[in-house]
């Protein structure tokens, strides 16, 4: 039985919010006033304008963050653990009526899933611009060399991580305490130097800034959208930090300093019009611009540090629940086991972030790529939350459609917002999440119709076991032997293999079975199951989690509870391991032809089961076979 966090475990449970959860959202303001109140939408740098867009800013945060988010969305939890991929799991569970229906919600949290990973490219590419490019508020000598320093500080990010996020985690809360503080207290300066801007606080002057734009609202949307990305993290680190301090940080110390700073830098535009040209670095005097700039840049490779970590946990989960092949995941922490590094992942993504630097140039091209990926996967996230509300807390129609029919307007007309700027950079994003929600969904489709192909050729197994005690003229070799198998009632090809070459059977032979379930974690007392078969085979089934960390020589020492003696220094583990060949029957497999090569060349470059079970590698023997799909 777990014991509750003390007060001071909840303290450091805020501050590592602040640092990991925050991060993201807590840059917005180095960008969003620019973008908001650019002239070229319509707006006017008067008072009137200012104080609409601000109060704009303001209560979208209040209605999307705290509302949505932080009262309802936080509720929604698996077991403990959130996320898109959570949540999915958690809808398809209470409201899987049909196989349809369970499809169809699979689907929509995949695609939620990869779309997670375009603003996985996106947020460091645009919170490291739009840090670096303050160095232009120094001195306009340092324009030339915005983007290569930015491309050396994403560089540099990326090449550290496979330290893992622990080795700088504790610097993580501090610095962005720091962080939130200056944008504070910088937010209060110029609100003394003009308290006209507190009219901001009124809604009815934001609803009359939006109604005052006709068309023009969903582009001003397209933009306020900036001052909500992030909003997602707070649901995915939920497992990490728990609801009451990612709640306590929001309440106390997020949304007052940003809050604050938003008001700041309207009230320094009423005053100084010409300020727009980088509203937040004008808030400093001169003498304070380079240590700011500094802080930012540093606030916003913590924002890029948490953001791509969900990516790597976001991996591994999608690896575990079928969606992705097996990829090398290391974990970089003995203590948090959410701290994961996927080299393969890490890659991908830095090469995507240079792209986007390079192809888009600064933070304000970047600006029309961001958000349309993060609000399609807001609206998805409302979309499934309405199933949870429904099914799996069993409240009626009208109540969960009053607890999300809001946020799910809210989040239509972002969407439709950020679709506006799919020509100027939003196509960036999209495409990479459509890319990969084809992988995913051809992986899983791909492995579906490998495992129908296998198991119409497979054995059953009790009748083999029948055959094999009526000939005692095997012989016998006094080791252990260990047939991992995804279809536990059907002859390993691994076992038909040794067979056939070595004509001999060992005197213990454990059939073993791994699943996946849709629950975050699976209680070790609850993960294996014991069966014994006739002559000398015993048949284990091993549960995960999708984010347990499978490790089966460990699960197996566990055997001797249910009468299997295991001895892990006696065994030997045989691998079947398919060679997938694309047929040249274009309706082959039900797949089209493009889907086919791309599965085979999946399958080829997964990394080995070997390794990804954690299977001693002097122990380890291989049976190939070839298959055509």
């Amino acid at each position: 039985m777990t014991s509750k966090p003390t007060r001071q475990g909840h303290a450091l449970l805020t501050l590592g919010a602040l640092g990991v959860v925050y991060g993201d959202i807590g840059t917005s303001p180095l960008y969003t006033m620019k973008a908001v109140l650019d002239p070229a939408n319509g707006v006017r740098l008067d008072a009137v304008d200012i104080t609409g867009a601000v109060s704009v800013i303001l209560w979208m945060l209040m209605l999307v963050v705290s509302l949505k988010y932080v009262l309802l969305i936080l509720r929604a939890d698996n077991r403990g653990e959130g996320g898109i991929l959570a949540l999915t799991a958690l809808a398809v569970r209470a409201a899987g009526d049909t196989a349809q229906r369970r499809r169809a919600l699979l689907l929509l949290g995949v695609m939620g899933a990869a779309l997670f990973y375009g603003d996985s490219v996106i947020t460091p590419a645009i919170s490291v611009l739009g840090a670096v490019e303050g160095l232009e508020t120094v001195t306009p000598a340092f324009k030339p060399y915005v983007l290569p320093i930015s491309l050396a500080v994403i560089v540099g990010l990326f090449m550290v991580q496979r330290r893992g996020t622990a080795a700088v985690g504790t610097l993580f809360g501090p610095v962005m305490v720091l962080w939130f503080g200056v944008l504070a207290v910088t937010g209060v300066l110029q609100i003394a130097q003009n308290p006209a801007i507190l009219a901001a606080l009124d809604p009815l002057l934001g609803l009359a800034f939006l109604q005052a734009r006709g068309w023009g609202l969903f582009i001003e949307m397209g933009a306020i959208v900036l001052a909500l990305t992030g909003a997602e993290a707070l649901y995915a680190d939920m497992g990490h930090f728990g609801k009451r301090p990612i709640r306590l940080a929001w309440t106390a110390v997020v949304l007052p300093a940003l809050a604050l700073n938003y008001l700041g830098q309207g009230a320094l535009l009423m005053r100084d019009p010409t300020a727009l040209d980088n509203p937040f670095f004008r808030l400093f005097p001169a003498s304070w611009l380079l240590p700011v700039v500094l802080l930012a840049t540093l606030a916003s490779v913590i924002a890029s540090q948490a953001v791509i970590s969900g990516a790597f946990s976001l991996s591994k989960e999608a690896i575990q629940l079928g969606l992705l092949p097996r990829m090398q995941v290391l974990y970089t922490s003995a203590q948090a086991m959410g701290q994961v590094y996927l080299p393969a992942i890490n890659w991908v993504l830095l090469l995507a972030v240079l792209l986007a630097v390079l192809g888009f140039g600064s933070s304000t091209a970047l600006a029309s790529a961001y958000g349309i990926a993060v609000t399609i996967t807001m609206l998805i996230t409302t979309a499934l939350t309405y199933f949870v509300v429904r099914h799996a807390w069993h409240h009626s129609l009208p109540v969960a459609l009053a607890a999300t029919g809001l946020f799910l307007a809210i989040d239509l007309v972002l969407v439709v917002s950020c679709a506006l700027k799919f020509l100027q950079g939003g196509w960036f994003p999209l495409t990479l999440g459509f890319a990969l929600f084809m992988v995913m969904a051809t992986w899983r489709l791909g492995r579906e119709r490998l495992t129908e192909h296998i198991r119409g050729e497979d054995l059953p197994l009790l009748p083999f076991l029948e055959s094999l005690a009526q000939d005692s003229s095997i012989p016998r070799s006094r080791r252990i032997a260990v047939y991992p198998t995804s279809h536990p009632d059907t002859v390993p090809p691994a076992l038909l293999h040794n067979l056939k070459h070595y004509q001999v059977l060992h005197e213990h032979n454990v059939l073993v079975s791994v699943r996946f379930l849709e629950v975050p974690h699976v209680a070790v007392n609850d993960q294996l199951h014991v069966e014994a078969l006739r002559g000398g085979f015993w048949r284990v089934r091993v549960d995960y989690g999708f984010k347990d960390e499978p490790n089966l020589p460990m699960a197996l020492g566990r055997c001797a509870r249910h009468d299997l003696q295991f001895d892990p220094f006696q065994a030997s583990y045989f691998l079947s391991r398919e060679l997938v060949v694309p047929s040249d029957d274009p309706k082959a497999a039900g797949m089209a032809a493009w889907r086919r090569r791309l599965f085979s060349l999946m399958s080829r470059n997964a990394s080995s089961a070997a390794d990804y079970f954690r299977l001693p590698n002097n122990c380890v023997i291989e049976l190939g076979s070839r298959v055509q799909l």
